[in-house]
């Protein structure tokens, strides 16, 4: 279908509920170039949070953000499969559309007192989309169910391109907010630029996410794997603690289930999951091994899409409270394609190599210079 004429359907459905004049504004804005920032730009800005920085800070968000939010609700109207009708779908491009009409009718950003107001909005607008994830992975689990089984998972690319640029935008968008609203902290939690620690220790982070892990896996099965670090606790780097427990809680999580699944009824102890810190000159790896079976080597690539799990859907349990970050062991299908691109969003990469009867190894890459810009949708 031509550019022209699925933005005219687009209109359409928006002009619904919206007025002609915002409409028109969204779709002005999606045409506008998004700017990226790298971790070095966002350290060197933010180590010195001065009135002037905080304010000039304020005014590119005021800018920025309503531009990625144009992109983002102009791609929710035109989703193949019929997935832009779907009622959770629905509910997040709403979402998007407040946000961005909150940020248009906010006057231009000149003092101190301009600049309060506008952390304030942002800390209500990143509240508003805390439950982006959960809500369209019940748009997406309502498309499965349409396409039932006569769709292999990877005959729909598009769905799958649709939520990397999605998901890699709303991390790269609570990301900027969330760095300015903690620039405005009074009490800095020492070797901290925001939400980024200039001395993360990734073996300290790697034992608080197995913790984690194995807490979860305890309640599902009744018992979990040991978890063995390997890397020199002393050694840091400039980093986001909280997307690096996000991974790494995700890809332990995935071992202590294959692990705990193969030998749950095995009369000898189960083998120990091993991660391993390396610290390189360009990145830092991190390797999570287990002997859980592996997967077979036709089943690799549905690992990273959005519509594939092995385990039970928590969506389809009634009454489920939407929650951000599971803490419940699998089933949303989402753990290891949202993994890869918190590791891409600063410059690294998530890779998975499976022995089928075996185990599975996954690369954690982590680039340590901080100096490549986000990779925008």
């Amino acid at each position: 279908m031509p550019a022209k004429a699925s933005s005219a359907m687009a209109v359409r459905r928006l002009a619904e509920t919206l007025s002609r004049n915002l409409v028109e504004d969204i779709y002005r804005c999606s045409f506008k170039k998004q700017t990226g920032v790298s971790l070095k730009y966002m350290m060197d800005f933010g180590a010195y949070p001065t009135s002037r920085n905080l304010l000039v800070s304020a005014q590119f968000l005021h800018k920025e953000l309503p531009v990625r939010l144009a992109h983002r609700v102009t791609e929710l109207e035109n989703l193949p499969h019929g997935l832009s009708t779907k009622a959770p779908v629905l509910t997040v491009r709403d979402w998007y559309v407040d946000s961005f009409k909150d940020l248009r009718s906010f006057k231009e950003i000149q003092n101190l007192t301009d600049e309060n107001r506008f952390t304030e909005l942002l800390t209500h607008i990143k509240q508003r989309h805390n439950n982006v994830m959960p809500t369209m992975a019940m748009g997406i689990q309502e498309l499965k169910e349409d396409l039932g089984r006569k769709v292999g998972l990877n005959e729909l690319p598009e769905i799958h391109q649709f939520l990397d640029r999605f998901y890699m935008s709303r991390i790269g968008i609570r990301m900027l907010i969330g760095q300015h609203v903690a620039l405005h902290q009074e009490n800095h939690p020492s070797g901290y630029i925001g939400l980024i620690c200039t001395k993360v220790s990734p073996v300290e982070v790697a034992q608080n996410a197995i913790d984690d892990a194995r807490s979860a896996c305890m309640r599902t099965y009744g018992s979990a794997p040991e978890v063995h670090v390997y890397g020199d606790p002393n050694f840091s780097f400039a980093y986001v603690p909280t997307h690096l427990h996000q991974m790494l809680f995700e890809l332990v999580k995935n071992s202590l289930r294959a692990v705990q699944e193969r030998f749950m009824d095995a009369d000898h102890e189960c083998p120990p999951i091993r991660v391993v810190v390396a610290d390189g000159l360009e990145d830092v790896t991190i390797k999570i091994s287990d002997e859980g079976g592996g997967i077979p080597r036709s089943g690799l690539p549905k690992i990273w899409t959005y519509l594939y799990s092995t385990a039970k859907s928590p969506l389809a349990d009634e009454g489920r409270q939407l929650q951000e970050t599971p803490s419940i062991m699998a089933g949303y299908g989402y753990g290891l394609p949202i993994s890869r691109l918190y590791a891409r969003y600063f410059g690294g990469d998530l890779q998975v190599i499976s022995m089928e009867g075996y185990g599975t190894d996954a690369y954690l890459h982590l680039n340590r210079l901080g100096n490549v810009q986000e990779p925008l949708p």
